[in-house]
């Protein structure tokens, strides 16, 4: 039997091409990964000058204009479900993105920025792989390049982590605790698998995503896995609890700090803007 349109054989180029519930589950799945990759990059960006090396602040800079560059491009895919773009990055409050909960307050130390790094930056990787056959051809075409660039971010929070394992027994205490803390939430990231996954479930049953929930979980502890036993973060962890997850948001209530959301938004260059 031929695979029908819309399915990973035969993708579509547009968004109104989806069945309805298809559409507005992918439409919220692109929405949590523009979010969160504007907040990371935010995130390394401000830590350009406050990175123990001139090298290191160097990456920081690049990593952020991967990840900005990535949103900007998962923002402009939206357009095709019928979302006001410009709106959506500067018209939104903090309660209104959909960004990974760890991306909510800068981080404190530099430990942090390697967490984030190290761990939220895979898991938005491993969410982008289970997308390379994506049935809807527009986000498919985009998934190789962000990916592709996505590599030496791993391999540089990887770096980060090893060194401070290695430096001394309380460097790699500070970051083994930072590690624990980020892990529940991000786990509980990759969403439900149980009964009310209504858009896990179809998305995967639509060919959008090639694995979802508990898969992405097994395929991130897997990822991190010898990162996570060198520095002795517990990996066996609880189930996540989802009492209190929004499915289409990817997280719980709330959202990254006001001041935040005031500076990614760009409120005081505003007057600056001009049309192209």
């Amino acid at each position: 039997m031929a695979a029908a349109p819309g399915s990973p054989e035969h993708p579509v180029e547009s968004a109104d091409a989806l069945a309805s519930p298809v559409r507005a589950a992918l439409r919220d799945l692109v929405l949590v990964l523009a979010d969160s990759k504007r907040l990371l990059g935010f995130r390394y960006g401000s830590w350009i000058l406050g990175a123990p090396e001139l090298e290191t602040g160097i990456a920081c800079a690049s990593m952020a204009q991967d990840e900005w560059g990535h949103a900007r491009l998962m923002y402009a895919l939206l357009k095709d479900f019928g979302d006001d773009v410009e709106r959506l990055e500067h018209g939104r409050g903090p309660d209104e993105y959909r960004s990974m909960e760890v991306l909510d307050r800068e981080p404190e130390a530099w430990a942090g920025v390697v967490a984030l790094n190290a761990l939220a930056d895979t898991a938005l990787s491993l969410q982008l792989e289970a997308l390379r056959d994506c049935c809807y051809l527009p986000l498919r075409q985009r998934t190789e390049k962000l990916l592709a660039e996505e590599q030496y971010h791993q391999a540089h929070g990887a770096a980060w982590a090893r060194r401070y394992a290695r430096t001394s027994a309380g460097s790699r205490q500070v970051l083994c605790d930072v590690f624990a803390a980020e892990l529940p939430s991000l786990l509980r990231w990759f969403g439900d698998d149980g009964a009310n996954a209504a858009a896990g479930r179809t998305l995967a049953q639509a060919g959008v995503v090639s694995v979802s929930g508990d898969g992405l979980r097994a395929a991130f502890l897997a990822r991190v896995g010898a990162l996570l036993e060198e520095l002795g973060v517990p990996s066996a962890a609880a189930p996540p609890d989802f009492h209190d997850f929004d499915e289409g948001r990817r997280r719980g209530p709330g959202g990254p700090d006001a001041e935040t959301i005031t500076r990614v938004r760009g409120d005081k260059n505003r007057d600056f803007l001009v049309d192209a």
